[in-house]
């Protein structure tokens, strides 16, 4: 797959959501996609490769049930793109993270694919089937959370981003980036 680029736009507090972003990234790498990681701190400086973007994936923890402040102030920014629907047609995705096993990240996928729909992109679901929902399942299933949406991690808040989340929502969070680039390879 030459010349898409991927970008994972992100915001993380704690570094738990960084090392998702980080294994969004990777799986878009892995599907041989040119591949961007952006801060929403350092966003200012990428607008440019925004626009060039094939797809933008969209990652935020989930804060009181919601998008964090810095993820917000990220999309408010991005009215002139809207204005001009400069991302219209670009695929797009998302993936959170929260303490809690809900934590209403539901709500937080819900508001990044509505994000992406007033952009006039187009969302992409995560593609896979629920883990760790039978007798036979395990924590350490792949979409152990069972989110279609796009990705759900959980980290315990005790817990450093060098052992939260698990290996299996790290996992979960790399088959998406690789779902986002090959479905962008298909697109010309």
């Amino acid at each position: 797959m030459s010349n898409k680029l991927v970008a994972v736009v992100y915001h993380s507090g704690y570094g738990h959501t960084q090392v998702l972003a980080e294994q969004v990234h990777q799986g878009a790498k892995d599907a041989g996609a040119e591949a961007l990681l952006v801060p929403v701190s350092d966003v200012d400086n990428h607008w440019d490769d925004l626009a060039k973007a094939d797809a933008i994936i969209f990652g935020s923890p989930t804060y009181m049930g919601s998008v964090s402040a810095d993820f917000k102030a990220f999309m408010d920014k991005s009215s002139k793109v809207w204005a001009e629907q400069g991302w219209k047609d670009k695929l797009a995705a998302g993936f959170t993270n929260s303490g809690s096993m809900s934590g209403d990240k539901l709500n937080t996928l819900i508001q990044l694919s509505v994000f992406a729909a007033q952009q006039s992109m187009l969302w992409v679901s995560l593609g896979l089937m629920p883990g760790n929902n039978s007798t036979q399942g395990s924590p350490d299933d792949i979409n152990r959370i069972g989110g279609y949406l796009g990705a759900m991690a959980q980290s315990n808040t005790d817990q450093g981003s060098d052992v939260a989340p698990p290996q299996s929502d790290r996992e979960t969070a790399r088959l998406l980036g690789v779902r986002v680039a090959e479905i962008a390879s298909k697109f010309n």
